[in-house]
């Protein structure tokens, strides 16, 4: 009955300690329940521990709707930061309360709302032009012929795989890292891939190439050993992560010469833009990359239509000729 009434008399929200312990058990739930990926895993965490050190800094111990509404009103008021980023800020804490409120440890607060609205910005994809892919592949071609060791030839014949796979497929990196051994039918050219929130979705191997560089690897691949199921391992046959598959990009992306900027990523984004250059309608694109909305694949339209703007502006044989 005290302990009852001490809870009615406590002030609602969270002290500071209890906030930071919420924050390592949410953690946990993105990378278990939820299946994130890192990178986002991470900024969430990110973005939750920097309102932790700011009420430290400002000697707020206990975390309620008022603080937040504090934390928030100071970042929009510098006036520095992006739109995108202050939504994300205010996603991390909005979802971090919603878990609270499922685990019933919200101790009499509500669930978060700042009750702004935030600008979604549109960020046309980097694409990479045709001859810098081409440039890029026959890079990692000349290391599996010319290297003169064994193992290095072998550790191209994989690099050869992955970035064909996913310049053929769109694949996010994260997706790739992912792939079993059971996942990949070479004979029926098929892959089966686990999206964000692991949806399921098939796609073929349409690419010969792609094929053909998937087979070399599967006849080497038993020479690293490996320790997982995974279908890309590493030199000691564990699974490769994302991070190992940034190097290899940066690796032959400097070597080949591209831009300078370009990523994993941007071979998703050339990958699509060419597919709806080339007549793909929308919805196959949507399904072909795992989008869970159309309007995140619209996007790539815009780049496509300004493609080919400037092919007509360029190209146009009504613009050669002088009358």
């Amino acid at each position: 009955m005290e302990k009852e009434a001490n809870l009615l008399m406590a002030p609602p929200g969270l002290e500071l300690d209890a906030f930071k312990q919420y924050i390592l058990k949410y953690t946990q739930n993105l990378i278990v329940e939820r299946n994130l990926s890192d990178p986002t895993v991470r900024a969430y965490h990110y973005d939750l521990n920097l309102i932790t050190a700011w009420c430290e800094h400002n000697r707020h111990f206990h975390v309620d709707h008022q603080v937040l509404h504090l934390y928030f009103a100071e970042l929009i008021g510098k006036g520095t930061m992006k739109d995108t980023t202050l939504k994300r800020k205010y996603i991390s804490v909005k979802t971090f309360f919603k878990f609270l409120g499922e685990q019933d440890l919200l101790n009499g607060m509500s669930e978060f709302s700042l009750g702004a609205k935030f600008k979604k910005a549109k960020r046309i994809p980097k694409t990479l032009p045709i001859e810098e892919i081409q440039r890029l592949l026959r890079s990692i071609e000349y290391d599996t012929i010319m290297l003169k060791s064994d193992y290095r030839k072998l550790i191209a014949t994989r690099n050869l795989a992955i970035i064909e796979l996913l310049f053929s497929t769109g694949i996010r990196i994260g997706e790739l890292v992912n792939i079993d051994l059971r996942d990949l039918n070479v004979g029926e050219h098929t892959l089966l891939i686990f999206g964000k929130g692991r949806k399921e979705r098939n796609l073929y191997l349409s690419s010969k190439e792609v094929v053909g560089s998937l087979k070399s690897w599967m006849k080497v691949r038993p020479q690293l050993a490996p320790q997982d199921n995974a279908l890309f391992v590493n030199k000691y046959g564990n699974r490769l992560t994302i991070y190992s598959i940034e190097d290899i990009f940066s690796k032959y992306r400097d070597s080949a010469r591209i831009t300078p900027t370009a990523t994993p990523h941007s071979l998703r984004h050339t990958f699509a833009t060419h597919l709806l250059d080339n007549g793909a309608d929308l919805r196959s694109v949507q399904e072909i990359l795992g989008h869970s909305s159309v309007s995140t694949t619209e996007i790539y339209t815009e780049v496509s239509i300004k493609r080919k703007k400037n092919v007509l502006s360029k190209f146009n044989p009504r613009n050669k000729l002088n009358m």
